[in-house]
């Protein structure tokens, strides 16, 4: 992941773009910003559309799944 502080409010998760979000289209960008109890996930070219936002253990277990392992 790379780090892509957003700006904003300093209560706010800082988000990072995953490196693998660097497709030959451009259009593919995923950011996640974690926090002690949430991880959140949103499409970076829509960062003030709705988000997802996942337990620590589900983000794991996807992590898993799209590894293929």
């Amino acid at each position: 992941m790379i780090q892509n502080a957003s700006a904003g409010n300093a209560s706010e998760p800082t988000w990072f773009k995953s490196s693998h979000s660097d497709s030959s289209s451009g259009n593919d960008c995923v950011e996640v910003a974690t926090t002690p109890h949430t991880i959140h996930v949103r499409d970076s070219k829509n960062a003030d559309d709705p988000h997802l936002s996942l337990a620590p253990t589900t983000w794991a277990d996807f992590l898993v799944y799209a590894a293929g392992g």
